[in-house]
């Protein structure tokens, strides 16, 4: 059996985040991480609608980038003293998600982390609150997703935290919120967005559902993406539907060794997430193709891409990502972003085992050995 699950409401467009008026509550707690939300004026917005709404609200800010522990109890801390009716996440990735993980804390103060990162194994929520998420960036999907990761910053411990509980209850992707991204985060969250979407296609766990929603996304994504980084409205626009949609697809088909391996050097090697996927995902393709082929062959082929043969093919969409992250000035390697070749070869052994390990690992198209990854990290490094 299947199943298919997302938030009970996505608003989506302009001006969408108008809404959050009418929110029924009493108080809702926001969670944000640095200025950015400030100053693009996003949080103002929030607050003036929850207002309208007749709620009360406190702000819960300074998640970093991968949230930790501390910032999620440091949050639910407040929660506790100011027993909000509504959760919203609003931002990027990072604040969606440690709101997750806050949220459930909140409710279940008993529950442990450990518990928490056993894969569907949350009691259910919602007894004390609800759960509306904002992405400001257009990439990771947290808006419409089940996951959560969260970091043990004192133990280097990750929680990966998978449970169609902490889906949101609604998901408001207003399109004039991604407007003022740099360029440089236009280009890595667009490329986190494609290998979404990519590897929810190939995924063990895809289906009908989940390959309509990925291939909508790619295509918008052939479409839009560039002209989106070189600052066209219109473009940054589709993305962030573009990007919502992927995390529909992935959300429930889940993923790969791309994530798997960009999870298990993003800090240790200071690559921001999206563009360690960007360096990744042509040699994953070539990786998987042994036995995804035919479904990397039909993405090409619906994105009007040369060859005939299904070698061909994969070669072009392979092609099309290699062009992508050039035309967005996306280093080609690890060496080229900057990783020291003695920190690279240090931590070879452990990130290839680690990256194997990783959850993702479990739903990519085709197994994968620790021999076989560290092959794969060093073409990411040196090139082939």
């Amino acid at each position: 059996m299947a199943r298919f699950t997302i938030p009970r409401d996505v608003y989506f467009g302009e001006g969408t985040i108008e809404e959050l008026k009418n929110l029924k509550g009493k108080r809702a707690a926001i969670v944000i991480g640095g200025s950015a939300v400030k100053k693009n004026g996003a949080l103002e917005k929030v607050e003036k609608f929850l207002k309208e709404a007749g709620m009360e609200t406190t702000l819960i800010e300074g998640v970093e980038a991968d949230p930790s522990v501390k910032t999620v109890m440091s949050g639910v801390e407040v929660m506790n003293n100011f027993q909000p009716d509504w959760i919203i996440g609003l931002g990027g990735g990072s604040p969606m998600d440690a709101a997750k993980a806050m949220w459930i804390f909140y409710e279940y103060p008993e529950f442990t982390f450990e518990e928490a990162a056993k894969p569907f194994n949350l009691p259910e929520l919602r007894q004390k609150s609800k759960y509306a998420a904002i992405p400001t960036t257009s990439g990771t999907g947290s808006e419409v997703t089940s996951f959560a990761v969260i970091t043990d910053t004192e133990t280097g411990v990750k929680y990966p935290i998978a449970d169609f509980n902490i889906t949101p209850d609604i998901a408001i992707v207003d399109t004039d919120l991604a407007q003022s991204m740099p360029a440089k985060l236009v280009a890595h969250t667009g490329m986190d967005a494609l290998t979404h979407s990519l590897e929810a296609y190939v995924s063990t766990m895809s289906n009908e559902l989940t390959d309509a929603l990925a291939m909508k996304s790619i295509e918008m994504i052939q479409d839009y993406m560039v002209e989106s980084f070189k600052g066209d409205e219109n473009s940054r626009a589709k993305m962030h539907i573009s990007q919502c949609l992927a995390g529909m697809s992935f959300s429930n088909a889940i993923l790969g060794i791309v994530h798997s391996m960009a999870h298990k050097t993003g800090k240790i090697f200071e690559v921001p997430h999206g563009c360690a996927n960007a360096i990744y995902l042509p040699i994953a393709i070539e990786f998987n193709s042994e036995v995804a082929g035919a479904k990397y062959a039909d993405v090409a082929r619906r994105l009007g891409l040369e060859g005939a043969k299904e070698e061909e093919l994969v070669k072009s969409l392979v092609q099309f990502v290699r062009d992508l992250n050039k035309a967005m000035n996306i280093p080609r390697t690890l060496k080229e972003f900057g990783v020291e070749e003695a920190k690279f070869l240090a931590n070879l052994e452990d990130i290839s085992k680690n990256a194997v390990a990783d959850p993702c690992t479990g739903t990519n198209p085709r197994e994968i050995s620790v021999e076989q990854m560290k092959e794969l990290f060093n073409r990411a490094y040196y090139g082939a």
